[in-house]
C-alpha cells in the first residue's frame, strides 16, 4: 500500500511538473513581430461573423498585411474553411479584407477545406508546395503559436512564428482561459498527433 502511494505521488509530481513546464512554454513562447523575409505569410483561420472577421481573426489579418507592406513576405496564404451553417469561408473573408486594404488579389492564396489548426497548417503546406513557396511567416495569437509552430515544424515547413502584437487577449481574465485551452490542445496533439 505504501509503495502504491509513493508511485501515485511520483506520477502526480511528474504530471504537475509537465503541466507547469508546458504552460510556461505556451505563455512565454517568443516570436518576432517583424521577422526576416519569407516567401509568404500563413494566417491561421479563426471565427467569422457573416462576411466579417471576428476581432481575433481581424488582428491576425491586419498583422499579416503589415508584414506584407513592410516587404517581409510576397504572398499570403489564408486558411480556414466553412463553419457550421456559414455562407463564407474563413479564408474567403480574410481574402476580401486584405483586398479591401490594398493587397492585390494576385498575391493571395487561400484554402477552404480546413476546420482545425492542424488542418490549417497541412493545407497551407500543400499550397506552398503547389506554388513553389519555400519559407513562411506563421501568424496567429501569441498563446496559439507554440502549438501551431510545433505542428508546422513537424510537417517540415520552413517557418518563423510571428504573433499578433495587437491580440484581443490582453487581460489575465481573457488570457488565462485561452492559455488553459491551449495547454489541453498542446498535450492532445503531443499524445494523439491531431
Amino acid at each position: 500500500m505504501r509503495r502504491r502511494k509513493r508511485i501515485a505521488y511520483l506520477l502526480a509530481t511528474v504530471l504537475v511538473i509537465w503541466i507547469t513546464y508546458v504552460g510556461l512554454a505556451i505563455w512565454n513562447f517568443e516570436t518576432d513581430p517583424f521577422p526576416e523575409k519569407a516567401d509568404c505569410v500563413i494566417v491561421l483561420g479563426a471565427a467569422v461573423a457573416g462576411n466579417s472577421p471576428s476581432p481575433v481573426f481581424e488582428e491576425r489579418i491586419r498583422h499579416a498585411i503589415n508584414i506584407y507592406k513592410e516587404g517581409l513576405a510576397e504572398k499570403f496564404i489564408f486558411t480556414g474553411g466553412f463553419g457550421d451553417g456559414a455562407s463564407f469561408s474563413e479564408s474567403g473573408v480574410a481574402e476580401q479584407y486584405a483586398i479591401a486594404n490594398g493587397v492585390p488579389p494576385a498575391d493571395i492564396y487561400k484554402e477552404e477545406n480546413s476546420r482545425t489548426t492542424l488542418q490549417n497548417i497541412t493545407e497551407a503546406k500543400a499550397v506552398m508546395h503547389s506554388k513553389h513557396l519555400n519559407s513562411a511567416i506563421l501568424i496567429s495569437d501569441p498563446l496559439h503559436l507554440k502549438r501551431a509552430s510545433r505542428m508546422a515544424k513537424n510537417l517540415g515547413i520552413n517557418h518563423v512564428a510571428s504573433a499578433t502584437p495587437t491580440t484581443r487577449y490582453q487581460s489575465q481574465r481573457t488570457k488565462l482561459p485561452f492559455a488553459l485551452r491551449e495547454l489541453y490542445f498542446y498535450n492532445h496533439y503531443k499524445i494523439f498527433n491531431q
